[in-house]
């Protein structure tokens, strides 16, 4: 199956290194360009990406609200591509606030050729792109410039058993699903398995999603992300 992908970026020269990378891949199809968030949003709505490459910084609309358009669309439109952000930072400010949007994740642009063609197809597959140490960093960075969460737990988190809950917290604490592995002793799809129920459960798309939760229910907090 061929993954559809646009490219949402200010500098052509990015979008034309971008595009001509993956077009050369075999699974990957570059359907559509934009020089901004608004006209991201119009690409995105006429030719029904699968994967959206979106920077953050942009004239018109910038890719923080152009990626909350896509990914919570008007009634009558149904169509919802995994959008990934684009940054120049390792902890963009904007990060947070896409992730809580439903982006998948964000790359670096200066990332190798590969880490990009990987990224597309992570994200394309359902994945979320957080790394570990980026969960922990990300965490930190939000506490510190953000109001501490609320001391009470979400009782959203009533509906999940006890292993739900801890594989939950470590999620939300930076390891990735072979350290919970061996943290719990469990099989490492057993991990992939909690984890699923865990996001439909909380009704969360993916990984991302669950780390956001996590912490904004005072399940987890910054120290124990570090």
């Amino acid at each position: 199956m061929t993954i559809r992908v646009i490219i949402v970026d200010d500098q052509a020269m990015v979008r034309a290194g971008f595009a001509a990378l993956l077009s050369a891949q075999p699974d990957i199809d570059v359907v559509g360009e934009a020089p901004d968030g608004r006209a991201g949003v119009a690409v995105g709505r006429s030719t029904h990406p699968d994967v959206v490459l979106m920077d953050v910084r942009m004239p018109e609309m910038d890719g923080l609200a152009a990626a909350r358009e896509l990914l919570n669309p008007p009634p009558g439109v149904t169509h919802r591509p995994k959008v990934l952000m684009l940054t120049t930072f390792d902890v963009d400010d904007y990060v947070y606030e896409a992730l809580r949007a439903g982006a998948s994740g964000f790359l670096l642009k200066d990332a190798p050729p590969a880490d990009l063609i990987s990224a597309v197809r992570v994200v394309a597959a359902g994945e979320a792109l957080l790394a570990p140490s980026v969960t922990r960093r990300l965490i930190e960075d939000f506490a510190a410039q953000r109001p501490a969460p609320r001391k009470e737990r979400s009782v959203r988190l009533n509906g999940l058993t006890p292993r739900e809950t801890e594989v939950l917290e470590l999620v939300a604490r930076g390891l990735s699903n072979q350290e919970i592995a061996a943290h719990l002793v469990l099989a490492e799809q057993t991990v992939k398995t909690h984890i699923g129920r865990v996001l439909a459960k909380l009704g969360l798309r993916d990984r991302a999603q669950a780390v956001v939760f996590a912490y904004e229910s005072a399940l987890v907090t910054p120290g124990d992300a570090a």
